[in-house]
């Protein structure tokens, strides 16, 4: 029979590394992300392996009893969590670098529909009904010190103009 009991050690370095992770994922760098992206993974693949109980011989049938086998499933699991993770941590890579390109740093901006929403929170204005289209883009960019100002500021000093979309005509 194979002895199951998992290793203190490994729960607690799994325990620390998704904590960890978990804590860096909700910061606002992309950077921080990244890392905590990396760390959750290698935490959850810690437990994938303590899960699939003590080391054994190798799974090969004829290579000896049953009873001494390891269980390949976790293995072939963390494997794949593995490629899975490469790929996400490239994407944010990427992802990050862009986001250095055009604002000259990594860390991710409110969006203006959640800034109104907050606002109107705070003035408990949420239980009115009332449309915003009395304020522009452009207005609540303004009110909000939203990073598109600074970006044209930026691209006007001599460095690359900032990517606008057609919805944001009024900003040109």
């Amino acid at each position: 029979m194979i002895d199951v009991s998992p290793s203190v050690t490994l729960i607690l370095v799994a325990a620390v590394l998704v904590g960890t992770g978990v804590y860096l994922i909700l910061e606002r760098s992309l950077s921080r992300v990244i890392v905590g992206v990396t760390l959750l993974s290698n935490g959850v693949n810690v437990l994938f392996l303590v899960a699939g109980g003590r080391a054994g011989g190798p799974p090969l049938v004829g290579s000896g009893p049953e009873e001494e086998m390891s269980d390949p499933l976790p293995q072939a699991m963390v494997l794949t969590a593995i490629v899975i993770t490469l790929g996400l941590t490239a994407f944010l890579l990427a992802m990050a670098y862009r986001s250095w390109q055009l604002n000259g740093h990594d860390e991710v901006q409110d969006d203006l529909e959640d800034r109104r929403i907050a606002q109107r929170a705070a003035r408990d204005e949420l239980l009115q009904r009332r449309d915003d289209a009395a304020t522009t883009l452009a207005q609540d960019a303004a009110l909000a010190r939203d990073e598109t100002a600074r970006r044209r500021e930026h691209a006007r000093g001599g460095h690359h103009a900032p990517a606008l979309s057609a919805d944001d005509e009024e900003l040109r």
